[in-house]
């Protein structure tokens, strides 16, 4: 028998998950790329919905442009958006077919005399561009923009001709750092992680490891941040953490950091979900849009890395 003049309590709210939380953000502030890609990841998404809208960032030459890459305006094709278009379609499982071959072609283009890449061609002068990104007439390979370009066409077992010259530069510029920033290690490694020669990879990984925590450019202790400097030019602030060398526990800059050092690293960027569900972009921050651009393209990379390391997300 009912006792009488007691109402039942209510149920529990469910516990709202950080991809619960993070999917309003995403229907409210992203691109339809970063829309597609989230249903993709996360809501069985399909890839060619994907591939869809990353055509419509695609250009005649076979690059990609028209700010893909969200802190170079403008519609010209640029080493940095394509670099971006070939992470898209690796993280569909879509990269190779012609699309890819047009986009080597159009990389072979605008390489410079040693085969690699430029950060950013000088057509982009005269478009809106992020101030730390200089438009030079002549401007010289990097890493930063070769390395991720040349990793994700070796992971994906694509073999064109502009990769050889580019594979050397790659290899001769990692196996020559001496003093480094946290985002040219970041192409170090997305480059080391699938070079076809892994004993090398290995070797030159180790020693990028021991360069990493003898510069103190990762942040292995988030409650004490200021014991690591900033690099400069980098916004006040921007600091880099061991899952952001190491985004999947397959990486070989996972060995770099203990197994503390790691759990730290994970609670902290768990912890760096914001009350609308998102993530924050730790760079500078030159215009609104974007910045705003950013963020859903942030926050898929933190559920990514997160769910990778087998922390719940949803």
């Amino acid at each position: 028998m009912a006792e009488s003049g007691v109402s039942p309590l209510p149920p529990a709210p469910p516990a709202r998950t950080p991809l619960s939380r993070a999917e309003p953000f995403v229907w409210l502030t992203a691109r339809v790329l970063e829309r597609r890609l989230f249903a993709y990841h996360f809501l069985r998404g399909a890839p060619d919905a994907v591939e869809a809208a990353l055509d419509a960032y695609r250009n005649e030459d076979g690059g990609y442009g028209h700010a893909l890459e969200p802190d170079l305006r403008g519609p010209v094709s640029q080493p940095l958006h394509t670099a971006h278009a070939l992470r898209v379609l690796d993280a569909v499982a879509r990269c190779g077919g012609q699309r890819v071959e047009r986009a080597c072609r159009y990389l072979t283009s605008v390489s410079t005399a040693d085969g690699a890449l430029p950060a950013v061609t000088p057509d982009q002068r005269g478009y809106p561009t992020a101030p730390y990104v200089p438009v030079l007439d002549a401007p010289p390979s990097e890493l930063l923009a070769t390395g991720p370009v040349v990793g994700l066409l070796h992971r994906n077992e694509v073999w064109h001709a502009w990769l050889f010259r580019a594979t050397d530069f790659c290899w001769q510029a990692v196996e020559s750092l001496e003093n480094s920033h946290p985002y040219e290690v970041e192409a170090a490694v997305t480059f080391l992680d699938s070079a076809p020669d892994r004993a090398r990879a290995e070797a030159a990984a180790d020693r990028l490891g021991r360069l990493v925590r003898a510069q103190r450019l990762a942040a292995l202790d988030p409650d004490d941040l200021d014991a690591y400097p900033v690099a400069p030019g980098y916004a006040p602030g921007e600091h880099h953490f061991p899952h952001d060398f190491a985004k999947s526990p397959d990486s070989l800059a996972r060995a770099w950091f203990t197994d503390d050092e790691m759990a730290r690293s994970l609670d902290h960027l768990a912890a760096e979900q914001r009350a609308d569900g998102g993530w924050p972009v730790r760079w500078r921050q030159w215009s609104p849009v974007p910045a705003l651009e950013a963020r859903p393209l942030v926050t898929i990379e933190a559920l990514r890395t997160l769910r990778s390391y087998g922390r719940f997300v949803g």
